[in-house]
């Protein structure tokens, strides 16, 4: 029979545990369900350079390898000073009991090879406490300047094997950028690396942009603009960044939009005659369709994962309360009854919960539920945390947090879905109104 130590690092929010299983004779693995305390140790000596030329991106990839995973907080990297063994080729034999020492439970190697402008990364895992390789080794194919990318991969594989779920670090999140005074910021698109690295702007500062969202394949963005004095959603192609506007009456104000899940339709606000309600426009035949007809604001839509349903904001009730209904219209039920009020609710990828904006005694909330309103967790609190964006795991959610007062900004931050490892995104100058994309193809 298999013997299994099972380490218990956590157990948090409703008895929630998070598990490191280090076997004799099977993989290492860690389950992660609301929270980890004692993050997994593991090492990750340089990647070996296989040519001159490939000496400082091998330093560059192996580091940013190991800033992912510790980043998440379910990981902890062992310094390089407390290793007994060294690794000088990608062939060499493991010394298992020499990082069975320093307590490491998994180990990655790797090495670079770069011609040219052509880059080729390999990677190896180890679970150091059963001595067996995990899965074989991977290869990826890249540029030079493109490096970040082969990292954010190899991080990605590594994560996947060891909890089971989907990475998110090859990933990239479109934003609002922000410069200037308060009282007089410039406004324009930006797409970034999750990290906030490789910042490309997508438009002027020429008019205000507010509320961008990806596509479900990141090839397009949804915003809102004021160019023309009212706000009007535009569509914009990431590659080329051209763009072109849904179609809307004079007088009608459409905004809040978010792609459905195949990204064929588009689901908004749009304001008319001093009603608010919520519309679905067909991207192919620019056909619409009223999906709401109360007497009250509708906005913020955001499609379950498959697609059959729409969580929404609704002041029906006299305040603003998360609403669910039909992707095709009809009646909606009311899932959020706690104190306060309640906006921007995000279905999570995973399905299993919703992300929302919570405001209650002066303060605001970055939260979760499940989806019939259940199991309500507060993330964060703040004088104002608003907008949450899921990872494309479900693991973590990105938002914007503003400083009050005269001189105030407004910056990105992530937290994980427990809870835990808040952190700000490091990005320069203001930002806000994050949307999180897929990871990149």
């Amino acid at each position: 029979m298999t013997k299994l130590w099972t380490l218990l690092l956590a157990v948090v929010i409703g008895g929630g545990i998070a598990t490191a299983s280090m076997a004799q004779d099977g993989p290492l693995r860690l389950t992660i369900t609301d929270g980890v305390i004692e993050p997994l140790p593991f090492a990750a000596p340089q990647f070996q350079a296989e040519n001159p030329e490939a000496t400082q991106v091998a330093a560059d990839i192996s580091r940013l390898v190991a800033q992912d995973l510790a980043g998440t907080g379910l990981f902890r990297e062992i310094p390089s000073d407390a290793f007994i063994s060294q690794v000088s080729t990608f062939a060499q034999p493991v010394a298992y009991p020499d990082w069975r020492a320093i307590n490491a439970q998994a180990l990655i190697t790797g090495a670079v090879a770069v011609s040219g402008d052509s880059l080729t990364v390999k990677f190896r895992l180890y679970d150091v406490f059963s001595g067996t390789e995990l899965g074989g080794g991977l290869q990826f194919a890249g540029t030079v300047p493109g490096w970040r990318r082969m990292g954010h991969k190899v991080a990605d594989a590594v994560y996947s094997r060891i909890t089971g779920e989907g990475g998110y670090f090859d990933s990239r999140v479109v934003f609002v950028s922000e410069s200037g005074p308060k009282d007089n910021r410039a406004k324009r698109l930006a797409i970034m690396d999750y990290d906030g690295a490789n910042v490309q702007f997508l438009t002027d500062s020429a008019a205000i942009v507010l509320a961008p969202r990806f596509s479900p394949t990141g090839d397009r963005v949804l915003y809102t603009s004021y160019e023309s004095g009212f706000p009007r959603i535009n569509v914009l192609d990431v590659a080329s960044v051209g763009r072109r506007q849904l179609s809307t009456a004079e007088g009608e104000m459409a905004f809040s939009p978010r792609f459905s899940r195949d990204g064929r339709e588009v689901v908004y606000s749009l304001a008319n005659g001093g009603n608010t309600d919520l519309y679905r426009t067909d991207l192919t035949t620019g056909g619409h369709t009223r999906l709401t007809s109360a007497p009250s604001i509708e906005t913020a839509p955001s499609f379950s994962p498959d697609g059959s349903q729409i969580v929404f904001e609704s002041d029906r009730s006299g305040t603003p309360q998360i609403y669910i209904m039909s992707a095709n219209g009809g009646e909606a039920r009311r899932v959020s009854f706690g104190e306060g009020r309640y906006g921007t609710p995000v279905w999570s990828p995973r399905g299993d919960l919703i992300a929302f904006t919570k405001q209650n005694a002066g303060r605001f909330h970055i939260g979760v539920m499940r989806t019939d309103g259940s199991e309500e967790r507060l993330l964060t609190a703040s004088p104002l945390d608003e907008g949450p964006s899921w990872s494309p795991n479900g693991r973590v959610i990105m938002f914007t947090r503003e400083t009050l007062g005269a001189t105030g900004t407004s910056s990105l931050y992530s937290v994980d879905v427990s809870g835990r490892n808040l952190k700000a995104v490091a990005v320069n100058g203001g930002a806000s109104d994050p949307s999180w994309g897929p990871l990149q193809p």
